[in-house]
């Protein structure tokens, strides 16, 4: 394990990470063949993800971007706020959110409902990392990365107070 004080130990190895993005990106080509969806990154988390993910798509697609917040360190605060909004309506498209984690699914049970509002034909959920055990309302993500127990996990985009996104392997962090 690399030097770094700030971890317990590593969950996931960049190779393990590579991997399962592969395996992900031939399910949903396979799922939207024909349908060109949109590929919605949730900003700043899954930028490591989405980027990987998106080279993997092999049908027509489009890309877009939504930053919305809702920790502080590493406590959810429960309430969300959009920072960054879509450029394009989204009424008819089919659309795939890439989300670093579903943690407390707060933040997924909102955007979902605020982008049914908006018309789409349809929304999925990709996630990297699920952590059902600490789920406080039910959100169900179609594609799965890996599922985790409930810790708090550094690397691959995902930080801590906006550190150690830029690990290429994910972490637990030591308290």
């Amino acid at each position: 394990m690399p030097d770094m004080p700030v971890l317990d130990r590593i969950l996931f190895s960049p190779e393990q990470i590579k991997a399962r993005v592969e395996e992900l990106g031939r399910e949903i080509s396979a799922d939207y063949r024909g349908k060109q969806p949109l590929f919605v990154g949730i900003l700043r988390g899954s930028i490591m993800f989405y980027a990987d993910l998106l080279r993997e798509i092999s049908v027509d697609c489009t890309m877009d971007f939504m930053c919305l917040s809702s920790y502080t360190g590493t406590n959810s605060t429960g309430e969300v706020r959009t920072m960054l909004d879509l450029r394009e309506s989204i009424k008819g498209r089919h659309v795939v959110i890439v989300e670093d984690i579903v943690d407390t699914g707060l933040t997924l049970d909102y955007l979902m409902g605020n982008l049914k509002n908006r018309g789409a034909a349809s929304i999925e959920i990709c996630c990297l990392l699920d952590k059902p055990a600490n789920r406080k309302v039910e959100v169900t993500p179609k594609y799965v990365g890996f599922q985790i127990e409930n810790e708090f996990v550094i690397g691959y985009g995902l930080d801590y107070n906006e550190l150690y996104r830029n690990l290429p392997y994910i972490g637990v962090f030591k308290k």
